[in-house]
């Protein structure tokens, strides 16, 4: 049970965590000036430092814990992937740090609503008190009398908000997420059926957008595709060559250079000078402690096996760290094993060396070989992924309509981005570490731009999707009241921002999978087009698409703000219902900031893809609204 104290240790660091972060939140937000405010937040910035780390830690340990969830599954109903529940509340917390960012006025703050705040403010903290001592449960519902108590608060909030007070009711917004999200993780299912259900569906394989046909067709031996073939041709040459040059070397030991091929093999495309670096060291360092190994056990011959177990501990954990990965620590093991356990070879010391050698001749065949064939770096895959994200973005937002779209389908979408912008991480973090030599270095700081912008657009979807989820009980009650064209022109302006932000999406992303500006010149003089590579400008560009700023930004607060008045002058609520009212304004308001932000982050990340275009093409002066 290790893993699942670890787990438990780090679960109660991010509790204290998150529970100063929402006290220095709620002082912003009840501050009596915007400089005060931002101090604050600033504060709480470095705190969310910190809980990056401990989710990390928790993602990490929880990915290992395969061995000890048929211990800890019988010991309580808690979440068994408790840093997908706590990156949920971390959510919720970056968008009451957005919200108290984009804010600039005072807020509505009044005494009354300062003291549910404090209210709201001390429930939150005493069920993050309860995540100290326990992991999160499973269940993410509530008991309705609970449920309740986390909007008394909106009962002053029923007028609808001017444009410069959005970023506040969002902050309420996000207060009301944050404790209905924590609640849900104090207090497992009441239901033993619910429970059952709930782990069976967890335990059963995604299969979502998979189909037979498909897997027969990719898998089937009878099936040759390009990726295939460049696969086989990959591996038969690196491995025939370095065999080859390593029998050139020394002819008793030149199949060992085939060895660190052989084990490396795979058919995803992986950074090569990354992936090359970390097996060189991992086999390096395995076949230095071979040799320790050897010497310690020297008048022990037949038990110096046993040096290998302390190895194998090690390298477990070095597969779990980022410079090594899976492929140094396979290296640093084999590497040991081959020394610690071979017979009639000489000297240790002098069959190291010889493993060194041909393990670097080989390793320098497979480079040479994937440069020739399927030139695949670190900053290439980040680009392409990129690319992948912009795309996913572009089909998230062109699509968003608050009438036939549910919270279900919205929440798809955001997770399908969340997970391409966790390979982009990676093959970021990939880049930095990766030798340029004849390439173009690779530009972290634009692309870390982007992602930060990205990430933001992912949250922002989240929060659409739970606004919408509270909503969508009331659309048929609004539609009945008579107030079908006001919800009309509502939705008509959240779609008019999601679809021409996804225009803006689907350029950019075309833009970046352009190899360079001179290839794209080649590819429009073929079509008819033509394109001016110092100028960066291009004839026929009737379809290029325009950026927000922040005079678009304005007119759509404003106009957002002025149909949701119309919406709330037009339903009479009686007093009974003033809470649904107050629910909706803030559903409302929640969804118009939202939109308002990813109008903002579509600029931010323009302004990121035109750094990378330049530094890549360093002689053209670029306009993207030409390339596009």
């Amino acid at each position: 049970m290790i893993l699942c104290e670890q787990v438990k240790y780090n679960s109660k660091l991010y509790a204290e965590n998150a529970s100063e972060r929402l006290k220095i939140f709620v002082k912003a937000f009840c501050a009596e000036d915007i400089v005060s405010s931002q101090a604050l937040v600033s504060q709480a910035k470095w705190l969310a430092t910190q809980a990056n780390k401990y989710l990390q830690c928790i993602k990490a340990s929880q990915e290992s814990m395969h061995c000890e969830r048929f211990l800890a599954q019988f010991l309580r109903p808690y979440c068994k992937n408790p840093g997908d529940r706590f990156q949920e509340l971390e959510t919720l917390l970056r968008g009451i740090d957005i919200a108290l960012s984009n804010s600039t006025s005072l807020s509505l703050v009044d005494g009354q609503l300062m003291d549910e705040i404090d209210g709201l403010e001390r429930q939150i903290i005493h069920n993050l008190e309860q995540l100290m001592s326990h992991m999160p449960c499973q269940t993410s519902t509530i008991p309705e009398s609970n449920a309740k108590d986390s909007i008394d608060f909106l009962q002053t909030l029923q007028t609808p908000p001017s444009n410069t007070i959005l970023p506040s009711y969002f902050f309420l917004f996000c207060m009301k997420l944050l404790h209905t999200q924590s609640r849900a993780m104090t207090f497992p299912s009441s239901s033993p059926k619910l429970e059952k259900n709930t782990l069976q569906t967890q335990n059963q394989p995604n299969m979502h957008g998979i189909s037979l046909k498909k897997i027969c067709v990719e898998y089937s031996p009878f099936t040759v595709s390009k990726k295939r073939l460049i696969f086989a041709l990959k591996s038969s040459l690196s491995l025939g060559l370095a065999v080859l040059f390593g029998l050139y070397y020394s002819k008793p030991n030149g199949f060992w250079a085939g060895l660190p091929v052989g084990i490396s093999l795979a058919v995803a495309r992986e950074a090569t000078f990354k992936v090359t670096n970390v097996k060189f060291q991992g086999t390096v360092i395995g076949n230095v402690y071979g040799v320790l190994g050897c010497f310690v056990f020297m008048r022990f011959i037949e038990v110096r096996f046993l040096a290998l177990l302390p190895w194998f501990i090690f390298t477990s954990f070095l597969q779990q760290s980022k410079m090594y990965g899976q492929a140094g620590a396979v290296s640093a093991a084999i590497g040991a094993v081959l020394i610690l356990g071979r017979k009639n070879f000489g000297p240790p010391s002098d069959f190291a060396v010889t493993r060194i050698v041909e393990t670097f001749i080989g390793l320098t065949c497979s480079i040479m070989v994937e440069l020739v064939l399927q030139p695949t770096r670190a900053a290439s895959l980040a680009k392409l992924q990129l690319s992948k994200s912009l795309s996913t973005v572009k089909d998230s937002l062109s699509s968003i309509d608050l009438v036939a779209m549910s919270k279900a389908e919205l929440m798809d979408r955001a997770n399908g981005l969340k997970r391409d912008l966790s390979g982009l991480h990676k093959y970021i973090i990939e880049a930095e570490d990766e030798p340029s030599f004849w390439f173009i270095p690779f530009n972290s700081t634009a692309y870390k731009k982007i992602l930060y912008s990205l990430v933001n657009m992912g949250d922002t979807l989240i929060f659409i999707a739970h606004a919408l989820g509270l909503l969508e009980e009331q659309f048929v009650k609004l539609e009945v009241m008579g107030s079908k064209d006001e919800l009309d022109k509502i939705n008509g302006d959240v779609k008019l921002v999601g679809k021409k932000t996804g225009f803006s999406m689907k350029c950019l992303g075309e833009i970046t999978s352009i190899k360079s500006l001179l290839v794209l010149e080649k590819d429009l003089a073929k079509k008819g087009g033509k394109y001016d590579v110092e100028l960066g400008k291009r004839t026929n560009n009737s379809n290029n698409f325009s950026k927000f700023n922040q005079e678009d930004v304005e007119k759509f607060d404003i106009l957002f703000v002025d149909h949701l008045k119309e919406v709330c002058e037009k339903i009479q609520f009686s007093d009974d219902e003033k809470e649904i009212k107050s629910r909706m304004v803030l559903s409302w308001s929640a969804i118009g900031f939202c939109m308002n932000c990813l109008m903002k982050e579509s600029a931010e990340i323009e302004n990121g893809v035109r750094d990378i275009v330049q530094w890549e093409n360093p002689k053209c002066q670029i306009n993207l609204h030409e390339i596009s």
